[in-house]
């Protein structure tokens, strides 16, 4: 799994910080909740784990600080809903 660019981007967080990935992600500054959207590209193999476990595990670093919400989504924020 990796982050990848999306026509939606308009930043990279931590760029310049070789002890983490570059995330493109778009940072929506109007937003109330703060919300910052990225994107993950699965492999072929990933995409099979998925489908016959079911199961997607996320981590998160949080350095020992309070947790911030997070979300899961399989379809893409910036699309109408339907």
């Amino acid at each position: 799994m990796k982050l990848i660019e999306f026509s939606e981007h308009n930043t990279v967080i931590a760029k310049n910080q070789p002890e983490y990935l570059p995330m493109p992600a778009f940072v929506d500054k109007a937003d109330p909740y703060g919300r910052i959207i990225c994107c993950w590209k699965l492999t072929w193999k990933e995409r099979l784990v998925l489908l016959f476990t079911g199961k997607l595990w996320h981590h998160i670093l949080t350095f020992g600080q309070p947790i911030q919400p997070q979300l899961l989504d399989g379809k893409s924020p910036f699309q109408a809903a339907q």
